[in-house]
């Protein structure tokens, strides 16, 4: 299953892929949006993104103005490694080297037929694996150390904090103490 998606900017050339999408067979599920009106990118980006994480969805295909906006929100996701491209050879390459999972192209930037083309070398590529999984292993664990990191800086603000506290008690333990016995 293909889950595609656009905003206002990429609206018109989701429609025609759509279309390509059914002429060819493919079954999809369309994200939105479903006119021209403005919408904000990361909203469709993120519906589509989550079709994929739940494993409604096996790829998807954003469209926007340029491809730019959907790409970077899409590659905000867990799990999800989204390429732009705008020629054939970027987007038989993506698969074959990179297992992208989601395609981003801009709607003010490539022609209908192209896009079609693009679309059909990203649908009927696959991954190639051997050497390519190891990067995509390492890709992947970049993703999982970044969200490491922040839970490790919170626990070190809160071991701090209470290193600091714990200190100060003793120092007012001390003191106390002190002033005791020197009155006596």
């Amino acid at each position: 299953m293909i889950a595609i998606g656009c905003d206002h900017g990429g609206f018109e050339l989701k429609n025609i892929l759509v279309k390509y999408l059914e002429a060819e067979g493919y079954e999809y599920i369309d994200v939105g949006t479903y006119d021209e009106n403005s919408v904000d990118y990361p909203d469709i980006a993120d519906k589509l993104c989550k079709k994929i994480q739940n494993g409604e969805c096996e790829k998807g295909i954003l469209v926007c103005g340029t491809g730019i906006g959907m790409n970077m929100c899409a590659n905000k996701h867990k799990g999800i490694r989204a390429a732009q491209c705008h020629d054939t050879f970027s987007a038989k390459m993506t698969r074959q080297h990179n297992n992208a999972n989601v395609l981003t192209m801009g709607g003010r930037v490539v022609g209908s037929e192209l896009a079609k083309e693009i679309v059909r070398e990203f649908l009927t590529n696959s991954f190639l694996g051997y050497r390519h999984q190891n990067r995509i292993d390492k890709m992947m664990n970049l993703e999982n150390m970044a969200k490491i990191k922040s839970t490790d800086l919170t626990l070190l603000l809160v071991w701090d904090y209470l290193w600091t506290v714990m200190v100060f008690h003793l120092h007012l333990i001390h003191f106390l103490a002190t002033k005791t016995n020197s009155q006596l």
